[in-house]
């Protein structure tokens, strides 16, 4: 395994220099009259931030010939598609009034813009690598109630305010001059100047501290107080909850060592109960073990590229609007993790005795990658349809598929034979009988689904709070950047979820029911369930989401998102359940 820890280290490596290298290759240094490089990157529905097109696709007017920007793997994922913008904002050059492009706007191209500005249409660009918002226009709705008669407008005049600090471009703001618009209510010709003005000015902030604004934003006392409000309420019901399960466990399991005890120094013909009874079966093996196993070693797989995604976080590589550096750090570590989903699925598969390794492998390799190939697949198809920017061209799927076939697979693969000949044993402290014994009936409410409702609840409870913060980044326009907040609530979910699931798992043997092993990895996977009721709540109630594309893009990738929970979590709570069903058995005498 020491081969595959040098392989997590240069991912890491890999990863934060691909998301660190700056996209346009300058330094951020210019002289006064120097060219400063700005790009329009996409337009789209501000409620739908997944329904985004390029900047062009609306008939804004040119300057100038349009020249694309080279994109990284992770912008293109990102949906950016970065064109030369209309306006020259040379630096330190003021400018009033200046038009920077004149366009005769026809009937078709009035009615384009007036159903972009009935959906709350926004541009976004770039200058010198810092974003740059506002909207293409208004409706006026004052003292209409009738939507017919709402009147529709575009900006047609935009002022730049930008802060400089010697040599280097600080900070950038956007306005719109609410005077200077084109009427777009009736489907009339019109004559359209589009204008800027560019004011400069000086600033005492460092170059280096110009992105702490929008850091601070998610930072704000308000917002800081709800987020240890949420962290604080966990702790104390995690810390209450799981006080209360381990007083009654460890009180249940003394009584159980004392009254074993006493049994065998009592008559050895006195029939056995509880969970010694099944001492005979509780390690025989589970059904559909390569199955489990695949599903043990991509869960182990994605918790490790959870854990690399946090360190990155953690040092500051996922700064506010360093475009796609998440998915590029996600497609990578992903692919240079292979090898461990590889490992720990062959090895365990061969520990419970299977043969057909090869298969067991193939099964891994499919098992999250299939589902998420597949809606990608379906909502690729959407987007294409739609013509929007978060469909991927024909050259960056071709880079995703060279990525899994060239180093995915080989990595899974020598990772599926080093786990073959590790040769490691499933050491069982007690003997399996040849014969398992039957299950007595059990109450409804011991069946896999109450007990996963049961078991998916309190971790939930735990995270809840800080979801909605993570929804509204993900699929909103808010910023979010306390991830060692995020961290903690994560940390918490785990010891959560381990122990909720040690003791449904105890309860489960008590009641003489040895098939654990699927029981115990599907209530510590059941919070992904949970997640996903979540999305429900959250696209009904506190979203303003709409249109088949988006609603397509939240379910379809929730789903994806939620499944790797479910077996990051399923894994957590069966190996906290197997060292805890090791270490009761190893502590009795069984015969």
């Amino acid at each position: 395994m020491k081969n595959s820890s040098t392989i997590l280290v240069l991912a890491v490596l890999i990863t934060c220099c691909a998301t660190h290298v700056r996209s346009d290759g300058s330094d951020h240094r210019y002289k006064e009259g120097d060219p400063v490089p700005l790009y329009a990157n996409k337009v789209g529905p501000f409620h739908n931030p997944s329904e985004t097109y390029r900047y062009f696709d609306l008939p804004f007017c040119s300057s100038g010939r349009v020249k694309e920007k080279k994109e990284a793997l992770g912008e293109v994922l990102n949906g950016d598609r970065l064109v030369s913008a209309p306006y020259k904002l040379d630096f330190r050059k003021e400018k009033d009034s200046e038009v920077a492009c004149r366009k005769k706007l026809t009937k078709e191209d009035i009615a384009q813009f007036r159903n972009a500005v009935k959906k709350d249409y926004y541009f976004q660009m770039y200058y010198d690598d810092l974003p740059i918002w506002g909207f293409i226009g208004k409706v006026e709705k004052e003292g209409k109630t009738d939507p017919s008669e709402y009147r529709y407008f575009l900006y047609k005049h935009i002022q730049f305010d930008i802060l400089y600090n010697k040599d280097r471009v600080i900070e950038i703001s956007a306005r719109m001059d609410p005077q200077s618009v084109v009427d777009l209510t009736e489907d009339n010709e019109v004559d359209a100047d589009f204008m800027y003005t560019v004011k400069w000015r000086g600033t005492d902030t460092p170059f280096e501290k110009r992105m702490d604004k929008y850091s601070q934003s998610s930072s704000l006392p308000h917002h800081l107080e709800i987020h240890w409000f949420s962290i604080i309420n966990s702790c104390v019901t995690v810390l209450l909850l799981t006080g209360f399960l381990a007083t009654i466990l460890m009180r249940v399991l003394k009584n159980d060592f004392m009254k074993y005890a006493q049994d065998e120094e009592a008559a050895d013909d006195q029939e056995e109960t509880g969970w010694k009874y099944i001492h005979g079966d509780v390690f025989r093996f589970p059904k559909h073990k390569s199955l489990f196993a695949a599903s043990l070693g991509s869960g182990t797989q994605l918790f490790t590229l959870t854990v690399f995604i946090f360190m990155l976080a953690l040092v500051g590589v996922f700064y506010p609007y360093n475009r796609g550096a998440l998915f590029t750090a996600l497609v990578v570590i992903y692919a240079l993790t292979s090898g461990i989903a590889g490992y720990t699925a062959t090895s365990f598969y061969c520990q419970l005795e299977g043969t057909n390794w090869v298969r067991n492998l193939l099964l891994t390799g499919c098992l999250f990658c299939g589902p998420l190939f597949l809606t990608f697949c379906f909502l690729n198809t959407v987007a294409i349809a739609y013509s929007a920017t978060a469909a991927l061209p024909f050259g960056t799927i071709v880079v995703i598929v060279l990525i899994w076939t060239l180093v995915t697979s080989p990595l899974l693969v020598l990772g599926g034979i080093a786990g073959k000949n590790s040769r490691a044993e499933f050491q069982a402290p007690v003997r399996t009988t040849k014969y398992p014994r039957e299950i007595p009936p059990l109450p409804w409410y011991r069946g896999t689904l109450p007990q996963m409702a049961m078991a998916g609840f309190l971790p939930f409870s735990a995270i809840y709070i800080e979801l909605y913060y993570i929804f509204a980044s993900v699929w909103g326009h808010r910023i979010y950047t306390i991830y060692s907040i995020l961290f903690i609530v994560f940390i918490i979910l785990l010891i959560v979820t381990a122990f909720i699931t040690v003791a449904l798992t105890y309860f489960q043997l008590a009641a003489e029911d040895h098939e654990w092993w699927w029981r115990s990895f599907l209530c510590g996977g059941s919070t992904g369930l949970f997640i996903y009721a979540y999305c429900l709540y959250y696209y009904y109630a506190r979203s303003d989401m709409s249109g088949f594309m988006q609603t397509s893009f939240f379910f379809g990738y929730m789903a994806c998102i939620c499944y790797g929970f479910f077996l990051m979590l399923g894994t957590v709570g069966f190996r906290a359940a197997l060292l805890f069903v090791r270490h009761i058995y190893r502590s009795i005498k069984c015969e």
